[in-house]
């Protein structure tokens, strides 16, 4: 009896040993390991490559941004031509006050597009003319939008970014490449 009675005790000491030494081998790997706490964590992407190849595949001109300021940052682009619902263009950035905008197109059922890519937005029943395009405005409970709807491509500005900014980003898409 003596004998469970120590192996007992050996093996909750030899377990609580272990966590300690654990705990503090972790503790000088964070020491050790260089971080930066003020390094931004935002992963900027180009996209110029993707605008080009996009635009050679999709049946609808491509819609990207061109001159917008450095606080503009592209953060996710991909181009599905073969996908079930039709073409689809996005292009994501994390814009000034670090919120979210994007650039969305597709030649799928508009409603059903609208409804994806601005998690259940709704119009509002205003619009707003940029660049001589008049866009619907969307709100929702995640995403506000402006949408344009052509006979061959729906084009969604979208994002948590306040309606100036997604407005900054339709009178930056190139000429002619959000028209329908």
């Amino acid at each position: 009896m003596a004998a469970e009675k120590k192996r007992g005790t050996q093996t909750i000491r030899d377990m609580v040993f272990s966590v300690a030494v654990v705990a503090l081998a972790a503790g000088v790997i964070y020491l050790f390991i260089p971080h930066d706490e003020s390094k931004d964590p935002v992963r900027v992407v180009d996209y110029t490559v993707e605008v080009k190849t996009a635009s050679r595949a999709a049946p609808y001109p491509v819609a990207a941004p061109r001159g917008l300021p450095e606080e503009w940052r592209a953060t996710s682009v991909r181009f599905d031509g073969a996908g079930p619902d039709g073409a689809a263009w996005h292009l994501g950035f994390m814009a000034p006050g670090d919120e979210y905008a994007a650039v969305e197109q597709s030649d799928a059922d508009p409603q059903g597009f609208v409804d994806d890519v601005t998690y259940g937005a709704e119009k509002t029943g205003g619009t707003v003319r940029v660049a001589g395009e008049t866009w619907t405005r969307y709100a929702g409970g995640k995403y506000d939008a402006l949408v344009r709807v052509g006979p061959d491509v729906t084009t969604v500005v979208t994002g948590t970014a306040p309606p100036e900014q997604l407005e900054r980003l339709v009178a930056a898409l190139e000429p002619g490449t959000a028209k329908s």
